[in-house]
């Protein structure tokens, strides 16, 4: 009896030592991989936690969102991240702008969440799993709305709707409902109208058997009977046609709106007046910025997008000469396409110009991601590259002197200027002046004293070089442009003529 449970404990040991050897294979192969899959496995690791984002209740079932009225109350903010397109700061830095828009809209931020993994989840942008532990997160914080720091496509935003059983928004979402709020003309509610309607579009829900396609005969299947005959057509199909048709009358009031706009700018063509445009991210003080150099009382928020429609400002040179600055809609990363596109007409007014003034905000984390993002959406537009351009660090009372010193080595041409204080606008007001266009006709002539109006256009639009008050008029000399040289000469011709015909008579 002993042999046996000897060998057979003999057998067992023998059995577990080379249980024990594959083992030990096993894991010295897996190591081997880990070793060369560091990347793969960090990222691996990296997803299996949510990273809370610092200083940014019962689930109730809102799935079915209304585009058209984006309601945001209590948000939780969602951002997905790949070490391979970005860093951790630059993930953290759009949320905290997400979080800005957020409020913006009229909402209260409760949290915010970042998930590393190297591409979105196809089905519902962050997996089923995390989409449960950001629900618990809502649930946590009594919020009512997810707000993704990306442009979900509609089938990932029905995923997480569905998974978390709350209202999900997207960026281009929140921008939209920003743009909405601060639209107040004609034009610039129209504008947002046509991308708001562009964006819901492919958007609209209702795909299943309450909305299905009617047919009639036939074609309505055989158990159907009668009353399930309609006209071939669903709701969602007549709410696609409705839109569409309400696109094409709006981009054709645009068309028309436009016009008004060309007009305007026409005048200042014609009077040689020379335009400034005033660009940059949204909230780096443009509006502020403009007021300070013409001393202009208009609207000056501390909010995104505060500035939506186009405001030309007029100002003078020391010699009184006019200008003007034409402050524009603010940039942000990302900015949804459809908002580009219904805005072309008043970006147009950029290209139109004859200097830009480009604004940056010095007291942000990194201003010269700003600047990319503002150049990313100017080279959309046709004719901005010929035009000179003078870059302004804004808001530098906000930074400290290792900050100023950084901006200097990094853009020494550019200006910063606060116009808060005042500090460094004169030095950007004589730049400016310095680089406007001077007219390219030269006239000199002989003016009578009655003609006082004509020499106060050629101090406005053009640039007086002399100017002497004689017994037989006044003699100028001057570059203006062609009309306004036109009639100068025009009205110097006469009065040199009077005298030959008054001695003819005699």
């Amino acid at each position: 009896m002993g042999n046996p449970r000897y060998t057979e404990d003999s057998q067992t040991t023998d059995s577990q030592n080379v249980l024990d050897g594959q083992s030990q294979v096993l894991l010295d192969d897996d190591h081997a991989g880990w070793r060369g899959e560091d990347e793969t496995w960090r990222e691996r690791e990296g997803r299996n936690e949510l990273k809370h984002v610092a200083g940014l209740g019962e689930l109730e079932d809102v799935t079915e969102v209304e585009y058209r009225k984006v309601r945001l109350e209590k948000v939780v903010l969602v951002g997905v991240w790949s070490s391979r397109e970005s860093t951790f700061a630059q993930a953290e830095e759009s949320l905290r702008e997400l979080a800005a828009l957020a409020e913006t809209a009229g909402a209260e931020v409760c949290d915010g969440v970042l998930q590393q993994r190297s591409r979105p989840d196809g089905t519902s942008y962050v997996g089923s799993g995390k989409a449960r532990e950001i629900a618990d997160i809502v649930a946590a914080n009594d919020a009512d709305t997810i707000i993704v720091d990306a442009d979900l496509p509609p089938s990932q935003r029905r995923a997480l709707e569905d998974l978390t059983h709350v209202k999900v928004v997207d960026r281009t979402a929140v921008i939209l409902d920003i743009f909405a709020q601060h639209a107040t003309s004609r034009e610039g509610k129209a504008q947002v109208e046509l991308a708001q309607l562009q964006y819901m579009l492919p958007r609209l829900r209702g795909w299943g058997a309450a909305l299905s396609r009617q047919a009639g005969g036939r074609a309505a299947g055989a158990d159907a009977g009668i009353g399930s005959r309609g006209p071939g057509e669903t709701k969602i199909e007549m709410d696609r046609r409705v839109i569409r048709t309400r696109i094409a009358r709006l981009r054709k009031q645009i068309k028309e709106m436009s016009g008004t706009r060309e007009v305007k700018r026409g005048s200042r063509r014609r009077y040689g007046l020379p335009t400034i445009a005033v660009v940059g991210y949204t909230n780096a003080g443009k509006s502020s910025l403009t007021n300070r150099l013409t001393g202009s009382t208009e609207l000056v928020e501390n909010a995104l997008f505060a500035t939506l429609d186009t405001a030309v400002r007029r100002t003078q040179t020391r010699d009184g000469r006019l200008y003007a600055y034409v402050d524009t809609v603010g940039f942000v990363r990302r900015l949804p396409t459809n908002l580009v596109e219904a805005f072309k007409s008043t970006l147009e007014e950029i290209a139109d110009a004859d200097l830009i003034v480009h604004v940056v905000d010095a007291s942000h984390p990194d201003p010269f991601s700003q600047i990319d993002a503002v150049n990313e959406v100017l080279q959309t537009i046709d004719g901005v590259e010929r035009l000179p351009v003078i870059t302004v660090f804004n808001k530098a009372d906000l930074i400290d002197d290792a900050k100023r010193e950084r901006l200097h080595a990094l853009a020494p041409d550019a200006h910063i200027v606060s116009s808060a204080t005042g500090e460094g606008v004169d030095a950007l007001r004589a730049d400016v002046e310095s680089m406007l266009v001077d007219p390219d006709v030269h006239v000199e002539a002989l003016l009578p004293y009655t003609e006082g109006s004509l020499l106060a256009k050629v101090r406005e639009y053009g640039r007086l070089e002399s100017l002497e008050y004689r017994d037989d008029g006044i003699m100028l000399q001057a570059f203006v442009d062609e009309r306004l040289a036109a009639r100068i000469m025009d009205v110097a011709l006469h009065e040199t003529d009077a005298p030959e015909h008054g001695e003819g008579g005699e």
